[in-house]
């Protein structure tokens, strides 16, 4: 049992310094050959916090844990609102002004229906994985080019190019982009078998946890990301990298499990916990266009946030 805690853990903290070294060199190659900060920023930077929930998800899905797979995906989803957005408007309030975020919550909604639809017959197969690769290559090809085509101050856009590293030798970016690419799935696969030996050591199921202990592990980057956000006064990238993880999980992450693995999914990711999904994803909406002109999110949003978390999650192991 000690080993297996061992692992996952080790296999935590090495997944999350790996896709930071990864975004980093990525990043920093796709500056030095000059794409547009706006196009690197969609794309590297606000979807780079999400590779360990994709390399966890495939590694999963691979030693046959589909359901560990799916529930990463949506418990990272989950998290992302109520326990990562929760603790970041604790800090102070956050105020929405991009216009590229906004149009990011509604394809997030869209997104989410989406992946309900294809989830609700209690099956994922390949075709509907390619259609949710497809539709997630769609919607992100139509907010770069909707940017670029738009040469607009979006107050996202400078705090994106404020995210790219500069000045780093393309040696140096190719070097960390290798070791991310490398240290990824390994890490990805330690997580994996650590908490499949936890989960029989106490009789979980893959799904519950996916849905807490992975869900909660892999979205730290989100966690360190938004409060960097929060802290540099960066307000809509703090919740535009909750957005855009959000959006990557629910179209590229749960696409995985469905091209490498199609068949049966547990019944309760397609009523209780996609419900979940879709309800806190809804509320994330519904709290921005209730909270006036300014858009923005108070402390007392983050305390219903993570009380929701924490009931959740209760809820999970209680069953």
């Amino acid at each position: 049992m000690l080993f297996n805690i061992f692992i996952l853990l080790a296999g935590l903290v090495t997944l999350v310094w790996s896709a930071d070294r990864f975004v980093y060199g990525a990043a920093a190659f796709a500056r030095n050959f000059g794409l547009p900060p706006m196009l690197i920023g969609l794309t590297i930077v606000a979807m780079g916090s999400s590779a360990p929930e994709m390399f966890v998800a495939a590694t999963a899905s691979i030693n046959g844990q589909t359901d560990m797979a799916i529930g990463n995906a949506l418990g990272s989803n989950i998290a992302n609102v109520t326990l990562i957005l929760g603790l970041t408007v604790l800090l102070g309030a956050i105020a929405v002004q991009s216009q590229t975020l906004k149009r990011e919550i509604p394809m997030m909604l869209g997104a989410t229906a989406i992946a309900g639809y294809f989830l609700h017959d209690g099956h994922l197969n390949r075709m509907e994985g390619m259609m949710l690769v497809a539709v997630f290559f769609i919607l992100i090809g139509y907010l770069i080019w909707h940017a670029l085509r738009n040469k607009s101050d979006d107050p996202l856009e400078n705090q994106l190019n404020d995210e790219i590293p500069t000045d780093v030798p393309t040696p140096k970016a190719v070097l960390w982009l290798v070791v991310g690419l490398v240290l990824l799935p390994l890490s990805a696969d330690w997580m994996v078998q650590g908490a499949v030996g936890i989960a029989k050591a106490y009789h979980l199921s893959d799904l519950v946890i996916g849905l807490t202990i992975i869900a909660v592990g892999t979205s730290l980057p989100e966690l360190a990301a938004s409060i960097a956000g929060i802290l540099k006064k960066e307000d809509d990238l703090a919740i535009g990298n909750i957005v855009g993880s959000n959006l990557f999980n629910i179209l590229a992450v749960l696409a995985l499990p469905a091209l490498i693995a199609p068949g049966a999914v547990d019944i309760s990711a397609t009523s209780r916990d996609y419900y979940m999904v879709l309800g806190t994803s809804s509320a994330l909406g519904v709290l921005i266009l209730l909270s006036g002109r300014a858009r923005q999110l108070k402390p007392w949003h983050g305390v219903v946030l993570l009380i929701t978390f924490v009931l959740y999650q209760t809820a999970l192991f209680l069953s």
